[in-house]
């Protein structure tokens, strides 16, 4: 093994609430073959494997999805698909994989990549990672990855840059000056016009030394937790001692966390196809759309219809004389909705709930 190896976390605990009724509790979205015939994790692993091989491959999931996670990556060891007792977000789910690596692998450098990006020119996307990875490994730096702006979008946060970094090469790297939350659309629109607003990919790179450094500092709770779970990771009773610290953990994301304090975060500038697959609509970035402007996957019939997106897997479904919906079938449930209402599903799934309708959840 090299003095400073490469490992890869995927984080793979998500729900995908806004891809129901086909996403549910049992089957994720990131379990889900609706983009290119394979699970969007299956498609995560294969696209970092030339780089970084499957043993120094980690999933972090949800305790109950590590069993349909193993199913699906048969080739992955199964010690690599860690389940999490609670959800926690983002910040709890790297500190268990600071804790995994540094015992694994104390003087590595990883990358934490989400399960459920849709990304396109896999060696634009591995060349750029290699140079991040390279550079965390040389320089105590927190590293993301930042997506130029293809419109003003309020459906993500922003990353505002400042100096390139001269490193050569084809990866531009720039200085981020700071993190901002999903914008207003004025806000949205001033930044794509400033050209030095990008979007925030959730994608990050780091040595261990550096971002338990990063816990430390803006994160002493989490910096501890990891001391703690350090040398037991391996242990036949891991488990109940990850759930003994997840009981009282606070739940925070990442960029709250570290990446809105920290000053130390580079970003490497995005020259691959990237999306952040939200929601139904996201069909449409992928997809061919008829004459009609309707996007149909399985088995549809449209008459006078238009601008819809209807996903009828092992189905028949018919539409006549209606314009820009969703519709969605699967076992025992369909979804009818505007399409311009798709990001609302996690209230409609907060209904279905309060009518106490959760197994079709």
């Amino acid at each position: 093994m090299t003095p400073h190896p490469y490992y890869a976390i995927i984080m793979a605990g998500g729900r995908g609430e806004r891809f129901w009724p086909a996403s549910t509790r049992t089957h994720p979205k990131q379990l889900l073959d609706i983009f290119d015939g394979k699970p969007l994790l299956v498609s995560a692993v294969e696209r970092i494997e030339p780089l970084i091989p499957r043993e120094r491959i980690l999933i972090i999931t949800s305790a109950d999805l590590v069993k349909p996670i193993c199913q699906a990556l048969p080739g992955l060891p199964e010690r690599n698909i860690i389940g999490e007792p609670y959800g926690r977000d983002t910040a709890a789910a790297i500190a268990l994989a600071v804790a995994i690596v540094r015992d694994r692998s104390p003087d590595a450098t990883f990358t934490v990549l989400t399960a459920d990006h849709v990304i396109n020119k896999d060696e634009v996307f591995r060349q750029t990672l290699a140079k991040s990875l390279d550079y965390a490994t040389r320089h105590p730096v927190l590293m993301t990855i930042g997506i130029p702006p293809q419109n003003p979008s309020t459906g993500f946060g922003y990353i505002e840059t400042g100096a390139a970094i001269e490193e050569g090469g084809p990866i531009h790297f720039r200085k981020a000056i700071r993190f901002v939350e999903k914008p207003d659309a004025a806000s949205a629109e001033r930044y794509v016009q400033s050209g030095s607003y990008f979007w925030n990919s959730g994608m990050f790179i780091w040595s261990v030394d550096a971002i338990t450094a990063a816990f430390r500092t803006y994160r002493p709770p989490l910096a501890a937790m990891v001391d703690r779970l350090c040398g037991h990771t391996a242990d036949a009773d891991f488990a109940d001692r990850l759930e003994h610290e997840y009981s009282t953990l606070e739940k925070i994301s990442i960029d709250y966390a570290i990446m809105e304090k920290a000053q130390n975060i580079l970003m490497a500038e995005c020259a691959f196809e990237w999306d952040d697959v939200g929601s139904w609509t996201s069909l449409a970035n992928h997809f061919p759309a008829d004459e009609h402007g309707n996007i149909t996957i399985g088995t549809v019939a449209a008459l006078d219809s238009s601008g819809s997106i209807i996903v009828s897997k092992n189905h028949v479904t018919a539409l006549l004389g209606v314009d820009h919906l969703v519709v969605v079938q699967a076992p025992g449930v369909t979804l009818i909705c505007d399409r311009t209402k798709a990001q609302d599903l996690k209230r409609l799934i907060g209904l279905l709930r309060e009518k106490g309708l959760e197994q079709c959840l």
